[in-house]
């Protein structure tokens, strides 16, 4: 593993394994193995097929699970530490808005439990906005939004905690193929303007192959790492890129290290 005194990486993952006991007591291994370097400002995604334990290791960094073997560094610290000092900003499959808040007392919620002054809150929930794009929006309520809009106030909620650290749970996956893809696009351009370290879990190979740096591609039973591939499309990317030569032979590449899984 690099040394995390003398290297970019920021989250070091070293043989994480993840066994749960079923309720008639059998071990059931989640994951075995998983070795991974992530470095600052990457934007990887964690590929794979339901019952791979790609959302498993995407919870152990943020600390909602314990892995049962392994060792992992969160920018030199543990996950627990990371966490405590807000280094995670997450982003799940349903934004999880409170209808009776608008949309910047719903960013402002975290800061709100965070204590932070109100003049600070309220600036960094409008700040967060305008990254997002939705400035104008920010006194309505979420059953005003369409559900792609409401998952930008769920990822400009997370920005708001101010992370070094964004983890997002297939966050687009209910999502009509149209808004998506505007999605994928505005969040590459929110990745390039905050320059965080994003990891991004998905089953659709196209969009591991758009977004992402790097796409590690987990395979089931039991869950582990079994192909790491570099993404070397340019940047920026926008949908006209999907219609290239290279752009399909990255798709190709991903799917055939999916194959046998």
């Amino acid at each position: 593993m690099a040394d995390m005194q003398n290297s970019n990486v920021e989250i070091m993952l070293k043989d994480i394994g993840m066994v749960y006991k079923t309720n008639d007591g059998h071990d059931v291994t989640a994951l075995t193995g998983v070795s991974l370097d992530i470095q600052k400002g990457e934007f990887i995604s964690l590929l794979g097929p339901s019952g791979c334990g790609k959302t498993t290791l995407l919870r152990i960094i943020a600390d909602l699970l314990q892995p049962t073997s392994g060792e992992i560094s969160i920018a030199g610290e543990s996950p627990r530490d990371a966490r405590l000092s807000k280094k995670y900003g997450i982003v799940f499959q349903s934004p999880v808005l409170y209808d009776w808040r608008t949309v910047k007392k719903n960013i402002m919620l975290p800061l709100e439990i965070m204590h932070i002054p109100k003049a600070e809150r309220e600036d960094r929930a409008m700040k967060m906005l305008d990254i997002v794009g939705l400035t104008e929006f920010a006194n309505h309520y979420p059953n005003q939004l369409s559900g792609g809009m409401q998952q930008r106030v769920g990822i400009a909620r997370a920005l708001a905690i101010q992370p070094q650290i964004l983890l997002m749970d297939e966050p687009f996956s209910a999502l009509d193929e149209f808004t998506k893809e505007k999605l994928h696009e505005d969040l590459l351009r929110i990745w390039a303007k905050t320059n965080k370290t994003i990891i991004f879990v998905t089953h659709n190979i196209q969009e591991a192959v758009f977004l992402s740096s790097r796409i590690c591609v987990l395979s089931p039973h039991p869950g582990r790492l079994s192909a790491v591939i570099d993404v070397d499309l340019p940047r920026p990317r926008t949908m006209d890129i999907k219609d290239t030569p290279e752009f399909t032979a990255y798709v190709a590449k991903v799917r055939n290290s999916c194959e046998g899984i």
